[in-house]
């Protein structure tokens, strides 16, 4: 049902947590599953994300999702962070069972959130 990539995100996630100095943070649901996905960022002042961390409330599959898209983002810029799709993690995670495409697309979502959190930060320390 999952792919061995999967059950090694799930076991062993990478950069779980919530990390010091974020200046981004966006959070993510699902409704109809109860999934919930939060995503903190680390972006530096020439807008590279250098540390990137997650909490996720759900299943093997959302958490497997976080920890590939964080995987996905760290070390690239908030540009760039924004071009990750869920089909990317996906991809990345070589496959997901159908019914649980939605925990890619909050990966997504969540990284766009934090971004878009981050924006409006730097926006109003700025003014």
């Amino acid at each position: 049902m999952y792919t061995e990539k999967v059950l090694d995100h799930f076991q062993n996630p990478r950069n779980m947590g919530e990390i010091e100095g974020y200046n981004g943070v966006g959070m993510v649901g699902n409704a109809r599953c109860g999934d919930i996905m939060q995503m903190f960022i680390k972006v530096n002042d020439d807008g590279v994300i250098e540390d990137v961390g997650f909490k996720t409330f759900g299943c093997g599959a959302a958490i497997a999702s976080s920890s590939m898209a964080t995987e996905m983002i760290k070390g690239k810029t908030v540009e760039e962070a924004l071009t990750l799709s869920n089909a990317a993690v996906v991809e990345a995670l070589e496959g997901l069972p159908p019914q649980k495409i939605h925990c890619s697309v909050l990966a997504e979502e969540a990284v766009k959130a934090a971004v878009d959190d981050y924006r409006k930060k730097k926006a109003n320390y700025q003014e």
